[in-house]
């Protein structure tokens, strides 16, 4: 079921980030400050600003802390990965391949993105 023809791009980047920012939520126990999507051609790309805890922020203060709060980030990202790609599905109506992510310890930044089966950009023209 594709619901993209229905509704502009903008209006599904913005599904997708109110999906991310759900996500963010019920896994971290708190929302990001920021979240951006931009559809692009293939991909989905999201950067979440202001991710980290206050717990996660003390321990980013040592390269081992960094360490502990990137594969903390990555094990829920990986319990989590199935509905991120449903959710990201069903938005756009195009399948998810693969789901790429970083965070940047310092700045308190995220990045997820998607790559989907087929482009979506040319279909909102």
């Amino acid at each position: 079921m594709n619901h993209q023809e229905k509704r502009t791009k903008g209006e599904v980047e913005a599904a997708i980030r109110n999906a991310v920012i759900r996500f963010e939520q019920e896994f971290m126990g708190r929302g990001p400050e920021d979240v951006r999507a931009f559809i692009i051609r293939d991909m989905v790309v999201v950067r979440l600003k202001g991710v980290l805890t206050p717990a996660e922020r003390q321990l980013a203060k040592t390269p081992d802390g960094v360490d502990m709060v990137k594969r903390l980030r990555q094990n829920l990202i990986a319990q989590g990965r199935e509905r991120l790609f449903d959710q990201v599905s069903e938005i756009t109506g195009a399948n998810a391949l693969a789901l790429f992510t970083d965070i940047d310890t310092q700045v308190g930044e995220r990045v997820f993105v998607f790559t989907l089966d087929r482009d979506l950009e040319s279909g909102f023209r």
